[in-house]
């Protein structure tokens, strides 16, 4: 290869082999390796079918791309290595110019396209939903105002037996104003003003503040990664969304208390793609986990739209204002709940050379 075909090779976000005539496994790039959990050293020359499950007669591909000289895309295979559990993927077979017989196999996750997909539909739904909440927010507080003020003057007058009606007005208008008051801040978060920082200063400055506060009853346990280099974000907005995660774990779990535990890695497979067909390398990663019951069934697809919640007295803001942050800072956000356990995986850029201090 020359030097730069060599770094296209390396940087590619998704596992490749290069198969030789035979179906032999010429060569294998990072993410491959990481998919197999092998050196590529060790899989040249090898079939690759004994490596590889794959759910698909590819063999009658490899020969189909070989006599027509041009791709070919097989989509939502299941493919398999080793022991490891088998992952749905889209494939693609291409001929390599200059090598005779020689093609290259690629393989997509498709869960990564699809949370991808999922992440640009939810952005856009919290960003249209809170757009037109912010606009009745100002519609809405003056008049509460106004009840708020007459069921304080009504209590006045009253016997403390019938105050209680007029209490539970003054209650129910003011939490009322409090979810307005998170729309607003919603809508009037600042861009962010992203410079290279260390992760792990702010996960250790949100762990401090969560056990001595909301998640006093938790079991918090972290698992971090000290090679990490830095990632390129607003410290304080991403303080915010480590937070809110935290706060959400701690509520799940109830008073009884709980564990979450805390991850950090490194994974230079994903890649966001931007409808521009411009993309970013995504390689830090954040997990949160928690043991509480898990996301309702029936919202488990839209936790991150706005106004949506599994908590009778949740607003349903916390999530999609992490949603926004993240976006806003071209990162990634996904989630995977059963019974038992709730994982939320933020995926984030590495600082730029320049950046760094």
């Amino acid at each position: 290869m020359t030097a730069l075909t060599d770094m296209l090779w390396t940087t590619l976000p998704v596992p490749a082999f290069i198969l030789d005539a035979s179906d032999n496994i010429a060569d294998a790039n990072p993410p491959a390796e990481q998919f197999l959990n092998t050196s590529a050293r060790s899989l040249r020359g090898q079939p690759v079918f004994d490596r590889l499950a794959i759910d698909a007669p590819l063999e009658e591909a490899f020969t189909r791309v070989r006599s027509d000289l041009s791709p070919l895309f097989v989509n939502t295979v299941d493919v398999s290595g080793g022991n490891s559990p088998p992952v749905t993927c889209n494939i693609q077979i291409a001929p390599i110019g200059g090598h005779p017989g020689h093609v290259l196999l690629m393989m997509e996750p498709r869960q990564i396209a699809d949370r991808l997909g999922r992440a640009h539909s939810v952005t856009s739904a919290a960003r249209s939903a809170i757009g037109m909440a912010e606009m009745l927010v100002h519609e809405i507080k003056n008049p509460l105002a106004g009840i708020t003020g007459a069921a304080q003057l009504l209590s006045m007058n009253l016997e403390p037996h019938d105050q209680e009606l007029t209490d539970l007005i003054v209650e129910e208008s003011r939490r009322i104003v409090a979810l307005l008051e998170q729309v607003e801040q919603f809508g009037n978060l600042r861009p962010p003003e992203r410079k290279a920082v260390n992760i792990h200063d702010i996960l250790d400055r949100a762990m401090k503040s969560a056990s001595v506060g909301f998640a006093a009853s938790m079991n918090i346990v972290e698992n971090f990664d000290p090679s990490l280099p830095p990632t390129f974000v607003d410290g304080d907005q991403f303080l915010q969304v480590v937070q809110n995660l935290l706060k959400n774990a701690a509520e799940a779990a109830g008073p009884e208390g709980g564990t979450i535990r805390i991850r950090t890695f490194y994974d230079m497979s994903l890649r966001l793609r931007r409808r521009d067909g411009t993309g970013d390398s995504l390689p830090l990663q954040i997990e949160i986990q928690d043991d509480g019951p898990g996301i309702p069934a029936e919202i488990a697809g839209e936790v991150f739209d706005p106004f949506v919640s599994g908590r009778d007295n949740g607003t349903g803001l916390g999530l999609a204002l992490v949603s926004k942050i993240i976006s806003d800072h071209g990162g990634w956000i996904s989630v995977d709940s059963a019974p038992g356990q709730t994982l939320f995986r933020i995926s984030l850029p590495v600082a730029p050379k320049h950046e760094e201090h």
